[in-house]
């Protein structure tokens, strides 16, 4: 039994389209480290699977957490096969505070961007706190100047969600479309289809560097920017929650931690 079978099987149960892009590519990773059909690894096999990703390659808790829920859906649904992952889940995810830059770092990392549609993706992804996986999966028709409104289909949990569109971010998205003339997806390949999201991180990546901006900015740091900037103009937190397409209000109080006013405006006895 194949990858595109598995694909095949989630897509009949509706996963969503991030989900079975990620899952599948878990499985793909599995199978190329093993060099072997995965209905003939072992559980030891896997235990030391998971050692190895957790200490050399240093996998976020979060990442963790996913490469063993879909090596678990995996063989239940290739093989018929119940496989006990659950106690490699992390016992306790970390309490980290989310990176979060300025709006002034924001605009330079645009503004460093080589082209319209490298600076309209960084625009939109920034201006609609989009992941980065919605953000390649919007097609043109999801882009309505009309309303001015930006419709996100079946996100993380397969659900959509509307979120408003920048004035701002729409000008650039016009000059883009002009220039490049996209066929489907907003945002194209050089080759047609789907713009990668490996390609995206590594534009990212690149436009920060020039910006001279010293922090691990990744795609979801612009998310986590949207929501905390979102929050210190004193937009409600459920207001939030719901723009982020968050199922718990828990997750999204985060941002609480990074913006709360009465400690950002707390003067440092050194400077009174």
């Amino acid at each position: 039994m194949s990858v595109p079978d598995f694909v095949k099987i989630l897509e009949v149960k509706r996963y969503s389209k991030n989900t079975i892009d990620s899952y599948s590519s878990i499985v793909k990773m599995a199978i190329h480290y093993f060099q072997k059909p995965l209905n003939k690894v072992d559980e030891s096999e896997l235990h030391g699977y998971f050692y190895h990703m957790v200490h050399t390659k240093k996998v976020s808790y979060s990442y963790q957490k996913q490469i063993a829920m879909a090596l678990k859906l995996y063989y239940n649904e290739m093989f018929k096969q119940s496989i006990h992952l659950e106690f490699l889940f992390p016992n306790r995810k970390p309490n980290k505070l989310p990176i979060v830059l300025s709006k002034k770092d924001v605009l330079k990392i645009m503004d460093n961007a080589n082209n319209i549609k490298h600076k309209g993706m960084i625009a939109l992804l920034y201006s609609a706190g989009l992941r980065v996986g919605e953000l390649i999966n919007l097609k043109i028709q999801d882009i309505d100047s009309a309303r001015m409104i930006v419709h996100v289909k079946a996100a993380k949990g397969n659900k959509d969600r509307i979120v408003p569109l920048s004035e701002t971010t729409l000008i650039l998205l016009r000059k883009y479309y002009r220039e490049y003339s996209p066929k489907d997806y907003l945002f194209e390949g050089q080759k047609g289809g789907r713009y990668s999201s490996s390609s995206f991180n590594k534009l990212l990546k690149m436009c920060t560097k020039k910006a001279r901006i010293n922090k691990n900015v990744t795609t979801h740091t612009l998310r986590h920017s949207y929501a905390t900037h979102l929050l210190e103009k004193g937009t409600d937190i459920r207001v939030i929650q719901k723009l982020l397409g968050h199922n718990s209000i828990k997750t999204t109080m985060i941002y609480t931690q990074v913006s709360e006013p009465t400690l950002l405006n707390v003067t440092s006895p050194l400077d009174d």
